[in-house]
């Protein structure tokens, strides 16, 4: 179990304050490591880091700006000396404003230009600034673990008959945003694997699947009947994995695409 021990480690974690990446935090707290829980929202990882223990720490961060990047670069090594592991889980999902207008601003033919910048802003520049800034360091000493977080439509297209309601009614549309970004970020994995593999730096993808997180029962039958395992995820599913490719038991693991997904991209 020893492979698995995280013991003495600096990991980053981008988007703490969410539903996925407090369990990472919570992850890789148990796992012995001292934890960066970074977000734009500075009260809730300040709250998460003394949730999880005084060695852990909680820094305001925008992915999206490299100042901030390195401003949270530089705190982090006066207080830890070194950083280990990034897990670039931040990321952007559609919301409108307007419930209303969803249906209609989702669909492809009407989908603000806007709405994908602000995608590709925070889901693609922000796991390359972070990449940059903090992987910069670990290939300077010879070591770490990068793990970027997409998603199984990175991998296929979404499915847009589990998104009509009980009534027979497309509610809305899952856009092509975040297909495009994190069909982008398991491309990227490949390249800064490769450019940083002599570094001794390893880079991996960590795909999920959908997570239960009070949709509506139909919605939850309509996603799991397209499960091999016939559920969504829980929130703690992906622990387990993440774990794994932080730790030296995935030593000889770089560049791949570790799907958690239930069976959703197995058929």
């Amino acid at each position: 179990m020893e492979l698995f021990s995280l013991k003495g480690k600096t990991a980053v974690v981008t988007g703490a304050t969410g539903l996925i990446g407090r369990k990472h935090c919570e992850a890789l707290a148990m796992a012995g490591a001292n934890v960066v829980a970074t977000d734009v929202n500075e009260q809730g990882v300040t709250a998460l880091a003394a949730q999880l223990g005084e060695q852990h720490l909680g820094l305001a961060m925008d992915v999206t700006k490299k100042d901030s990047v390195s401003a949270a670069l530089e705190q982090v090594l006066s207080r830890y000396r070194s950083v280990d592991i990034l897990v670039n889980n931040a990321a952007i999902n559609d919301m409108f404003e307007k419930p209303a207008m969803a249906k209609e601003l989702s669909a492809f033919e009407n989908y603000p230009l806007e709405a994908l910048q602000l995608s590709m802003d925070v889901n693609i520049t922000g796991v390359f600034l972070c990449s940059q800034v903090f992987g910069t360091k670990m290939a300077e000493k010879g070591s770490g673990s990068i793990i970027n977080v997409a998603s199984t439509y990175g991998m296929v297209g979404p499915d847009q008959s589990i998104y009509i309601d009980e009534n027979g009614e497309q509610g809305f549309y899952k856009s092509a945003a975040y297909p495009i970004t994190k069909g982008a970020v398991i491309n990227f994995t490949r390249f800064l694997a490769a450019y940083w593999g002599n570094k001794g730096v390893r880079v991996n993808t960590l795909s999920p699947g959908g997570v239960e997180n009070g949709q509506t029962a139909h919605f939850n039958k309509q996603y799991s009947a397209k499960t091999l395992l016939g559920r969504m995820a829980n929130a703690t599913d992906y622990q387990g994995a993440l774990i794994f490719l932080a730790s030296d038991a995935s030593a000889y693991m770089t560049g791949a695409n570790l799907v958690v997904d239930g069976g959703w991209t197995a058929i």
